[in-house]
């Protein structure tokens, strides 16, 4: 018999995909775990394996639409097997003087001589409109927006059945699509653009995150100086090593260092209860067309520079690709958000909730400084650090941010 091969929950919250493209066919054999096509969930963008080996029969999704957990992906034939029917068994073959019933438990006596019950349903359903559906016909009808009296019913005696609403409302929105979808407002013309996978996801998390912690920003300046010197010496060394450099690297680590001090920067709220966490896996804000992705580092506390630098490049790549695995955008206890690249010095970041605190990073600047008495010319890094009041104390914020801005200055990490 043909297998029909449903979207799978996947975990993680994740209920639904969107197709991106097919790598099969109708018709194309396949084996197992070959990649069937891509599926972008809100979190990243996957190969969905063949779960057997034979022919695709059927796509039922096209590329570009939506599928939901459960929904049927694609029908495959298997090998060795044939889309016709089993034949029936013959009376002979069957327990003698007792009807075959096909049941998976044994041989379960029939009814004798009792005539089906007659269209009291359909005549419940039909009477006032002459349309024959059952109550649950109409009502995904009505949620489809699919007007019954124009549906020509292929079930017994012109039953409407789901099948042909659901054909209907394919049918309706592919012949209505271009007259629901205005392309100007009162002012213009615009082009809409559908929230859809990550940014999606990046909308519901933000709004989640604004509208539940009590957020606040406190703004600091460090100098970075002696640090800037020493990224210079080192930087020509792990270009040779094929590693890329950057100030990002050492945050993280201090980041980590500094939070094992600070826990309440390393929690999250539960109920009526402060979860402190401890283990130190800091996220690092990755920018993409596609959207905003959060990959971890996981233990930067344990990690060296040359480590660090190595897993922010490749997680970085990983997510513009968009062939991340899962497991890397999980399990943050902190996250660090860089506009420094491009230009930015102060801003507020949003907190990946449920984390208590972010740090945003700006733009490297030349600032007179007076130093001993002296006016100096130095390297000054802008700090944001943005915390949700009902775990982090404004005290207790300034001093992770102290402690923070020493070992960047004394290189100490």
């Amino acid at each position: 018999m043909p297998y029909e091969f449903k979207f799978p929950d996947v975990g993680e919250g994740i209920h639904e995909g969107e197709i991106v493209k097919w790598l099969v066919k109708e018709g194309d054999e396949i084996e197992a775990d070959a990649p069937l096509g891509e599926v972008e969930t809100d979190k990243a963008v996957v190969e969905m394996p063949s779960p057997k080996t034979g022919k695709i029969l059927k796509i039922h999704v096209k590329a570009g639409d939506t599928i939901k957990v459960g929904e049927t992906m694609v029908t495959i034939l298997e090998k060795g097997e044939s889309t016709e029917k089993p034949m029936q068994v013959k009376k002979s073959e069957s327990k003698k003087g007792v009807p075959y019933t096909g049941s998976v438990v044994g041989f379960l006596e029939e009814a004798k001589d009792i005539k089906p019950v007659q269209t009291t349903q359909v005549k419940t359903t039909t009477k006032d409109s002459g349309i024959i559906a059952t109550p649950a016909v109409r009502n995904l009808a009505k949620q489809k927006n699919v007007e019954l009296s124009i549906i020509k019913g292929t079930g017994p005696e012109g039953r409407i059945t789901f099948q042909d609403v659901e054909k209907a409302s394919g049918s309706t929105k592919a012949a209505t699509g271009i007259k629901v979808v205005k392309k100007y407002d009162f002012f213009g013309y615009i082009d809409r653009v559908p929230l859809h996978g990550v940014r999606k996801t990046v909308a519901k998390r933000m709004t989640e995150s604004i509208f539940t912690g009590a957020q606040l920003t406190n703004m600091y300046e460090t100098d970075v100086t002696e640090l800037f010197d020493l990224r210079e010496k080192e930087k020509s060394k792990y270009k040779k090593e094929g590693i890329k450099l950057t100030f990002f690297s050492y945050l993280v680590k201090i980041c980590a260092l500094c939070l094992k001090d600070h826990p309440y920067l390393n929690a999250s709220l539960e109920g009526e209860e402060i979860i402190l966490k401890k283990y130190y896996n800091i996220g690092i804000a990755v920018d993409t067309k596609h959207g905003l992705y959060n990959p971890v580092i996981k233990g930067a506390q344990e990690k060296d520079i040359k480590t660090i630098s190595k897993e922010i490049e490749k997680l970085a790549n990983d997510s513009r690709s968009r062939k991340i695995n899962l497991m890397d955008l999980k399990g943050s206890s902190f996250s660090i958000s860089n506009l420094g690249a491009i230009g930015v010095e102060f801003f507020t970041p949003i907190i990946n909730y449920p984390e208590s605190a972010i740090l945003g990073v700006g733009r490297i600047v030349e600032k007179p400084v007076v130093r001993n008495g002296k006016i100096e010319i130095r390297k000054i890094l802008p700090l944001s650090l943005t915390y949700d009041h009902r775990i982090v104390d404004g005290a207790e914020a300034a001093r992770f941010m102290i402690d923070v801005m020493k070992r960047l200055e004394k290189c100490e990490f």
